[in-house]
């Protein structure tokens, strides 16, 4: 294994972690800025106000991309064991 294979399974990794990870991320900052922006037109002060809708968008949106989730993670466990199936039998 050399260096430009590390760089390639280092990019891959990043890559899987940012299809997996910028869904929820996104949700959870649109939700967190929609619940700030109606409490600043509302005056609520209240900082618990926004954990329930942070949790049930962020439940939801892993309910919905769990496929994809799951899809994702598995072709990338599978290119990571053929690569190392590669190298063993070399």
């Amino acid at each position: 294994m050399n260096g430009t294979d590390v760089a390639a399974l280092i990019h891959d990794c990043m890559v899987v972690t940012m299809k997996l990870s910028f869904p929820v991320l996104g949700v959870a900052l649109a939700v967190g800025l929609l619940v700030s922006f109606v409490q600043a037109i509302t005056q609520i002060n209240e900082s618990t106000l926004g954990f329930l809708p942070k949790i049930v968008a962020i439940g939801l949106t892993l309910m919905i991309l769990a496929p994809f989730m799951a899809a994702t993670l598995s072709g990338f466990s599978h290119r990571i064991f053929d690569r190392i199936v590669a190298i063993g039998g070399s």
